[in-house]
């Protein structure tokens, strides 16, 4: 039980906000001590997924590209190319990004959305001025709208990335399960994940469908 100490870190480093860098390597360290290994042998682990997985910095270099189109007024825009449109509700551009998300997270290409990328600069902008086309916004609702707007980004590439076989999430459960004497072939698994995307695309579809119809309620009032 005392391997899993490293866990207690990550919560409390996250709870005292400490730095979220320094809070993972110092509950790797507790987690390959109290598991008996040599302190250098934790030192090299944790280079080694480092090096190994060093492209993941490479995501990084988005963050300048998207501070300059909000600055040139990208959430601007966004809010007047939706407001022009009549049929537009928040839930019906939520259900549309929902879609999107889940079918390209399919493909494997989870890195097409995102809530830096995608949900503050366009998504939560245009769900707002869909909103705001039917009655003026309070600050509960707004955010409301913000929140079903970074919720559709979460169900839609965690459902839909199971789908593709050469996602990271595949392989671990492949792994986890040969562990235990289990032996499954990878296609195998993302053909059993495609009823349970199917069905949370209904699910919060539908939960979006309801936020709409809330939302007109509450302008007819």
């Amino acid at each position: 039980m005392l391997v899993l100490s490293g866990i207690a870190v990550v919560v409390l480093g996250f709870a005292l906000r400490a730095n979220p860098l320094l809070v993972v390597v110092v509950a790797a360290l507790v987690t390959g001590l109290t598991a008996g290994m040599h302190p250098g042998a934790v030192v090299a682990m944790l280079g080694h997924a480092f090096v190994a997985n060093r492209f993941i910095a490479v995501a990084w270099l988005v963050l300048p590209v998207i501070g300059l189109l909000e600055r040139g007024g990208i959430r601007e825009r966004a809010r007047i190319l939706i407001g022009r449109l009549r049929a537009a509700t928040p839930g019906r551009v939520l259900i549309l990004y929902l879609a999107l998300r889940q079918i390209s997270a399919t493909l494997g290409l989870v890195a097409l959305g995102g809530h830096v990328q995608m949900v503050r600069p366009l998504i939560a902008p245009m769900a707002e001025a869909a909103a705001e086309r039917q009655a003026p916004l309070d600050a509960e609702t707004r955010d409301r709208v913000r929140a079903y707007a970074a919720s559709a980004d979460n169900v839609g590439v965690f459902f839909g990335e199971d789908v593709f076989v050469a996602i990271g999430s595949i392989l671990l459960i492949k792994g986890f399960l040969e562990q235990n004497g289990i032996v499954v072939a990878p296609i195998r698994l993302s053909v059993w994940a495609i009823p349970t995307a199917l069905i949370a695309f209904a699910v919060h579809a539908t939960r979006l469908w309801l936020f709409d119809r809330r939302l007109k309620a509450r302008s007819k009032a």
